[in-house]
Formats: C-alpha cells, structure tokens, sequence
C-alpha cells in the first residue's frame, strides 16, 4: 500500500486546520532550542514544584546559556563524538531540559530511561544503546555499582530534583531528602569520573562553546526512545531530528489558535516518556510557553500547589490520571480557573472519566492517540468542534492511516481492522533490530497492533489490541517480560501473564503460574511477587498471581493467552 485515497478526516480539519503539513523552520532540534530561546528570553520556560510548594524556574536565556555549557561539557570534556549516545535517567526536574538540550548541540542521541528501571534494565538498555555518558537522577545512584562495571559508561552526571532552585529552598529540600525522607543513597565508588551537573555546567563555560549544530540536519538521530513491542525485549525505536520537527508541526496544527507562548501547561507525565517529551517538553516549548514540572504526581496531591499556585491553562496526562484529580476534594472543590483543555493519550479515556471532567472544570479532554514509532502522534479530536468521547479523533496532517486485515488488505469502512500509518513523523526503524524492523514497518507503514473502526467522517475508534501489551497507568508491560523473569524462578516451571481491568491504573499484570514438580519448595504468591520486584520495574510486578496445575495450550505446546483472557473476562463480568 502506498497511497490511501479518500481521506474522509479531511473535512473535519475545518478552516483552522491546513490538510497539507508546512515544511519545519528548523533542521534540527538544536537549532529549534537555540532560536527558541533567542526569542524569548527572560520570560520564564521552565518552573519545578515540589509537593511542599518549593520551587525554582529557569528562563529561556538560561536554559539557553546552561544547555550551551552542558554541549560543551560533553563534547570537549567527555570526548563525545556527534551521534554518540547520552542517557538521561530522570523525573521531572530543572536538569532534565539542560541536559537534554545539552545532548542535542553537542550533536548526541538521547537515549531516554526511566528512573524506576531495575539494574538489569539499566544494564540492557545502556548497552543495546552504546551509552557513552549517563546523567541520573541523585535519588538512583544506589543503582550505579552494579551497572557501570557492566557497561560503556564513561562519564556519570548527577542531578538532583531541587537542581537549580534558588538556595535556600534547594538546600531545604535537599535535607528532608537526606534526613527525613531518606531517599538520598550515598554514591558508590566507581572507576569512572562522577559529577553533578553543576560542576559539569562550570567545566563546560570554561571551554569553547559548541555551534557547529547547523551541520544536524532532519535525517540525522536524535533519539533512541526504547520500546518493548511483541517481544518484549526492549528495543530502541530510532527517532530523527526530521521526526520530532514533524510532529511538532503537527501537534501545533491540530492545538491551532488555541495554543501559544502565553499558554501554561502542567507536566505531570514523565518527560522520558515520549508523550510528555513532545508534546509537553517540546511543542510548548518551542511556542514560548512555560512548563510547570511535577517531579512526581503520585499521591496525586502532589500536583495541588502546581495547580494552585500557576495559571495553568493545559493539563496532559492518562485517564488514571484525571480521575485521581477529580477524587481529590481540593481539584473537586476548586478546578483551575485557567484551563483551556486536557489532553489524553497513553492509554483509552474512559466515557465516564472525560465527561465528570468537562462537568467539574467547564473543559474538554481531547483524546488523542499515538506511539514511541511515531514521534508520538497520530490522530487527535479537533478542538474547533465538539469532542467525541470514545474517539482518537482524526488523523493529523501529513499522516496517511488504513484499516487493515490479516493479509494487511483494506477492510470496508466501519469494519475493524488493524490500524496502519504513515507519515513524516514515522521512525527509521529499531536500532540494531531489522527482524523487528521488517515486521513493524513495511514500505514506510507503521503497523501498529491496535485494531480500530473509522466512521464516515475519518474519527478513529480503537476497539481492541492485537499485541498482548499490558498498559499499566499509560506505561507498557510486555508479557513475555515478565514470563522470562517468572521463568528465572526454580519453583516455577511454567508461567502466562495477561492484563486484567483495574481501577486504579486502568489495567493491571496477573500472573499464571505452574509449580516445578522438580522442586521441593512450594511456589507462593509471595515468592513471585518478590522476585518480580528484584527483577523489573514496579509497574510490571503482578498484581495478582494465579497458582494453577497446568496452562491451556495449542496442539504445539504453545500457551494460550487468549483463553486465560477469556477466563479473566467471565471472573469480571461475575463482578469479581
């Protein structure tokens, strides 16, 4: 398939939104930073809140002179070669854009890693990578004596999550870290060169600045942002600077007159999460906006004094997250006076979520949908209409999507089928995986494994997923993850992990599994949770764990996930 006609979604563009996507005024993201802030200046970019209501901000002309020096740190004191890889493994913070920002001038990849990973996941994603250098946050380094010797790693950067507040507060902060919340682990001896990212900003203004950014052009890397896909071994998707431009400008034609430099958005979602990086951390941006960074938002009332005490008018975030908000007496009681819209994606909005939304706060949630391979976005609900609830809404301009069956033919309209992209904002490919590559991406369409229906009017409904992909709170779990970890454990011969609903965070892991008759001890709930929990990220760990004599299986012996889904179903239809 190589063109798609009609585009039925063209009509719902209106007159706001062009069909036809205006070429970037940026060939790279550098480029994008340093003109960015070229025009604004001192108008404030970036302000970090804590849940005690501390906080710091950084202008435009800082973030400029910082991720300047932070290049230069890089590239002269580290040695670091154009496309060589920097990971960032860090909440929301101050740090977070320095570095990353950093990383690009320098002519770097950023290699986006989420803080909560285990060793072993740290281990495996730096070395798929090459990570040359990592920056991470304070909080984490308890991790570092087991990860380094097992990696490239040369350089270490640390930063904390009060980084560049003024002072007194940074050092207020810093103590209930150290003496009251004890999150602060002593840093381990390493045989690499640790620094915090003061020390390497300082090192950084004393040696030449770098400015050969106008030779990154939009073909060039600019993020290796790691997936898991139907593996579930983590690969990086290779994402240029041509990339996320694009998306930017679609993002931007969607948002329309909706969206400018005046506007105040709250990022609560995690910047190394690719929603939050482009259409948080990038698009406002790059408008002039100013972001408000909550380094956590779980309790979800450590978004109350950034709500509180800033004229937000956008809130990002997954439908776990707007419903945490609207349970919260103080949101319930007072929603922000400001507030334009929301925007969701990472996971499906729940009816009942977007509309008690639109009664407490007189506001919208768009949904939207997209993923790691497409920079993220695909399709959005315009917002010169009437949203529509349940609906992805169209796709952007410049993005051909189709319907697709098993034989990837077109499906009729109104039919399900599984949904097929293309565009400017479509990855290269994995990086270092062409088996991965080729089934995912076939003459530049993404396939994606989500089954969708298209109405006459283009809005795209997602109905199903072909992938067993898990979404805990937005986040992807894999379950043939979870199964190797479960694999690891004597006790268990054999194990299955599926998702099931949860309140909570919107789907939730269980885990299946058999008893190794070979092994005298009995396996235990607790046993796999505990070893889950050594092994991956705490949003991967089974919520609930199913001790069964055997797993239904195809003639093969391959273990049928799709009749412990039926299973699953019927408990919860019975009100389980």
């Amino acid at each position: 398939m190589n063109t798609i006609t009609p585009r039925p979604w063209l009509a719902a563009y209106g007159q706001d939104i062009a069909p036809g996507l205006p070429a970037p005024t940026h060939r790279s993201l550098a480029d994008l930073v340093a003109q960015t802030c070229e025009a604004f200046g001192k108008r404030p970019a970036f302000t970090c809140v804590v849940p005690n209501g501390m906080n710091g901000t950084l202008r435009f002309s800082q973030v400029s002179s910082m991720s300047d020096a932070f290049a230069s740190f890089l590239r002269h004191h580290c040695g670091l070669q154009p496309g060589a890889r920097v990971a960032v493994q860090m909440p929301n913070g101050l740090g977070y854009p320095v570095a990353a920002f950093g990383v690009f001038k320098a002519g770097g990849v950023l290699v986006n890693t989420n803080p909560l990973y285990t060793p072993s996941e740290m281990i495996h994603q730096f070395n798929d990578s090459g990570t040359e250098v990592l920056v991470i946050c304070d909080m984490f380094t308890d991790k570092l004596a087991e990860v380094i010797p097992q990696t490239g790693i040369r350089h270490v950067v640390l930063a904390g999550v009060p980084e560049f507040f003024p002072r007194i507060p940074e050092t207020i902060v810093r103590g209930v870290q150290k003496v009251w919340s004890r999150t602060l682990p002593p840093v381990p001896p390493l045989e690499v060169p640790v620094l915090r990212i003061r020390d390497a900003l300082k090192i950084g203004r004393g040696l030449p600045r770098v400015t050969d950014w106008d030779q990154i052009g939009p073909d060039d890397l600019a993020l290796l942002q790691y997936t898991g896909g139907t593996t579930g071994v983590a690969k990086g998707a290779m994402l240029t600077h041509g990339n996320i431009l694009a998306n930017l400008e679609q993002v931007k034609a969607m948002g329309g007159r909706h969206m400018s430099g005046q506007d105040c958005v709250l990022t609560a979602l995690p910047l190394y999460h690719i929603f939050a990086f482009t259409a948080n951390l990038m698009t406002f941006f790059a408008l002039g906006a100013r972001n408000i960074l909550v380094p956590s938002p779980r309790p979800v009332q450590n978004i109350q004094r950034a709500l509180e005490n800033y004229p937000v008018t956008w809130v990002t975030g997954v439908n776990t997250l707007f419903n945490g908000l609207m349970n919260e007496e103080w949101f319930a009681a007072y929603p922000p006076k400001t507030l334009k819209a929301a925007i969701a994606g990472g996971t499906a909005l729940h009816h009942a979520v977007a509309e008690r939304w639109q009664k407490i706060t007189g506001t919208r949630v768009a949904e939207g949908y997209g993923l790691t391979e497409t920079a993220p976005l695909v399709s959005f609900n315009p917002l010169d209409q009437d949203v529509r609830i349940g609906s992805i809404g169209v796709p952007v301009p410049g993005t051909d999507v189709a319907l697709v069956d098993d034989q990837a033919e077109p499906v009729e309209r109104g039919k399900p089928g599984e949904l097929i992209v293309k565009g400017p904002q479509v990855m290269r490919g994995y990086w270092n995986r062409p088996d991965e590559t080729e089934k995912t991406l076939q003459n530049g369409w993404v396939f994606t494994g989500d089954v969708a229906i298209m109405d006459d009017d283009g809005f795209l409904t997602i109905v199903d997923r072909k992938k067993d992909m898990v979404l805990v709170s937005g986040f992807n779990v894999y379950p043939n993850e979870v199964e190797d970890c479960l694999s690891k454990l004597d006790s268990v011969l054999e194990a299955a992990v599926i998702g099931i609903p949860d309140k909570g965070t919107g789907e939730a892991v269980r885990a299946y599994v058999v008893q190794n008759p070979d092994v005298p001890e009995q396996v235990t709930k607790e046993d796999v949770i505990a070893h889950c929990r050594k092994h991956l990220a705490a949003y991967k760990v089974p919520k609930s764990v199913l001790l069964r004599d055997d797993l239904p299986k195809s003639p093969i012996g391959k273990i049928l996930r799709k009749d412990l889904k039926a299973e699953a179903r019927a408990e919860f239809a019975k009100g389980a």
